[in-house]
C-alpha cells in the first residue's frame, strides 16, 4: 500500500520554527514528485514552494524514504494544514496543522 504520512506540527508564537516530516511507504521518494502543499485557513490548496519568501526549505532523505520540510521564522500567515501529495500517484497525507500565533 501506498502511504503518506505527516508529522511535527503544532502551535507556535511568530517568530518560531518547526520541521515536519513526510514518510512515505509502498514506494520510493527518490523516483516520485512527492511535494509539500498546504491548506490555509478559508483559502484553497497552494504549493509550499511558492511561499514562505525563502523561509521554507524541503530536502529529501532518501535513506529514511521521508520528505522534511524546515519552517523558519513562521508568521500567522502561515497558519494552515501541511500536508505532502503526489499527482503521479494520486496520494495525500492527512496533513499535520501548523498553527502560529501573534
Amino acid at each position: 500500500e501506498v502511504r503518506l504520512v505527516e508529522s511535527g506540527g503544532g502551535s507556535v508564537q511568530a517568530g518560531e520554527s518547526l520541521r515536519l516530516s513526510c514518510v512515505a511507504s509502498g514506494f520510493s521518494l527518490s523516483t516520485s514528485d512527492v511535494k509539500w502543499a498546504r491548506r490555509g485557513p478559508g483559502k484553497g490548496p497552494e504549493w509550499v514552494s511558492s511561499t514562505g519568501k525563502g523561509r521554507f526549505t524541503t530536502t529529501r532523505d532518501i535513506a529514511e524514504n521521508t520528505l522534511w520540510l524546515q519552517l523558519n521564522n513562521l508568521q500567522p500567515e502561515d497558519t494552515g494544514l501541511y500536508y505532502c501529495t503526489s499527482t503521479s500517484l494520486g496520494i495525500s497525507g492527512q496533513g499535520t496543522q501548523v498553527t502560529v500565533s501573534s
